[in-house]
């Protein structure tokens, strides 16, 4: 009996260790330790992933703007290009631009004349305005102001003029404004600016102004809506005659006889002398628009209307401008 109490330790001691080895329980305590490795790797991954995927993205938002940067960078070359080229036509005399031989010019490339003329034209308005802000920011006399503000109205006739030759030979291509920029074309009328909607402008842009020269302003802007709306009822009239004109023939004209081709020709010669009525449209409109100028130099002071052409000049530059974006702007 006193030896049995030893080996009775021996063999409990023994159980724990052969607890403690267990295969079953040693398999258990290396699950639970990959378990956890497990899931701090995926939780990395998941890390890792969105961080790549950040760094992707932003990749990609450089890519954008420097492609943006690129395309605004080409169409500056674009056009600094054009420039020096219609710089270099003009010097060597390709186009031709003398009293003599101005008739024979727009009739043999009407198109391409007035515009390269509608450049010239505009970059000497370009030199007057900066001229004229000069020196309304140097606050110059009224005398001076006159002088510049009279040069720059003198030059507005002189692209009416050149419209009015340009529309002789192609008028299709004056009264489209394809001469401008798309953004110029999108706020067209007859070939040119709405004189109401350029009033509207003013009076909201040379404030202060006295009563008598709101009411000037008024008048003036109420009279220049009348006669868009003449103008425009007259086109519309004369494409729906046009269009009757065109089509009245159109039923029999298969059969290829000869009282068909000559009913054929004389409609479409009828339709060629209504078109002649689309200068005078054209005209009629660079008048009311020249006039309009002239009437609002009445109504403003001196130094009014340099601000009026500073801020009609700023319009049509910023037209020219988003023109410019719009077509730089990336395509996705």
């Amino acid at each position: 009996m006193a030896e049995a109490s030893p080996r009775t330790e021996t063999s409990t001691d023994d159980t724990d260790e052969n607890l403690m080895l267990e295969p079953g329980n040693a398999a258990l305590a290396v699950v639970s330790d990959s378990s956890d490795r497990s899931r701090d790797k995926n939780g990395d991954q998941k890390t890792m992933r969105r961080l790549a995927q950040n760094r992707e993205a932003a990749r990609k938002s450089r890519l954008r703007k420097k492609a943006y940067v690129q395309q605004l960078e080409n169409s500056r070359l674009k056009l600094t290009q054009l420039e020096q080229e219609l710089q270099r036509a003009r010097q060597q005399g390709i186009f031709i631009s003398s009293s003599a031989d101005q008739s024979h010019s727009m009739s043999g490339n009407g198109a391409l004349a007035f515009d390269t003329e509608y450049a010239r034209w505009l970059e000497e308005h370009n030199r007057q305005v900066n001229e004229l802000r000069a020196a309304v920011n140097a606050h110059a006399g009224d005398t001076e102001l006159r002088s510049v503000v009279e040069k720059i109205m003198s030059h507005y006739d002189d692209i009416f003029k050149q419209k009015g030759n340009a529309a002789k030979a192609d008028v299709f291509h004056v009264l489209s404004g394809m001469w401008k920029t798309p953004a110029e074309r999108c706020f067209l009328w007859l070939g040119g600016f709405r004189p109401s909607e350029l009033l509207k402008l003013l009076s909201t842009q040379l404030e202060p102004l006295t009563e008598q020269q709101l009411s000037g302003i008024c008048n003036l802007q109420q009279s220049s809506q009348q006669a868009e709306d003449a103008l425009s009822q007259g086109m519309e009239a004369l494409q729906q005659s046009l269009a009757e004109t065109l089509a009245g023939s159109i039923g029999s004209s298969g059969s290829g006889s000869t009282g068909n081709v000559a009913n054929y020709m004389g409609q479409m010669a009828m339709a060629m002398g209504k078109l002649g009525t689309l200068e005078n449209f054209l005209r009629q409109a660079d008048n009311l628009r020249q006039q309009t100028l002239q009437q609002m130099q009445r109504i403003l002071t001196t130094r009014q209307s340099a601000r009026a052409l500073l801020v009609i000049s700023d319009y049509s530059s910023r037209l020219r401008a988003l023109s410019s974006l719009w077509l730089a702007r990336p395509k996705e």
